[in-house]
């Protein structure tokens, strides 16, 4: 069983892992039940995570500008923490932070 990402290969489970796995998992449902743990390990564990400290972080800066209306909708919050022009991801703070004091 492979599992792609953008159409590139990050995982490739060979029918003796599959055979372990189904010890455990009925074969008639191992597939959807392999769906549902990825959807959760992305979803309900990390997306969620992530929003959360977003949320947490970027709250209380829109707030203090000054700005009224703040979506309850997760995608229209993080769009709208997306569009400040501070807004920096984790890439992009690592990046500053490499940056000399006065750059």
């Amino acid at each position: 069983m492979k599992i792609y990402l953008n159409d590139v290969e990050i995982l490739d489970l060979t029918q003796t892992q599959l055979d372990v796995i189904a010890n455990d998992i009925p074969s008639e449902i191992l597939e959807d039940d392999l769906k549902r743990r990825i959807s959760w390990a992305l979803i309900d564990q990390k997306y969620e995570a992530c929003y959360k400290r977003l949320f947490e972080e970027w709250f209380p800066k829109l707030a203090a500008r000054g700005v009224a209306s703040i979506p309850t909708d997760k995608d229209a919050f993080a769009q709208l923490v997306f569009s400040q022009p501070d807004y920096l991801d984790r890439a992009g703070r690592e990046a500053a932070a490499q940056q000399p004091v006065g750059e």
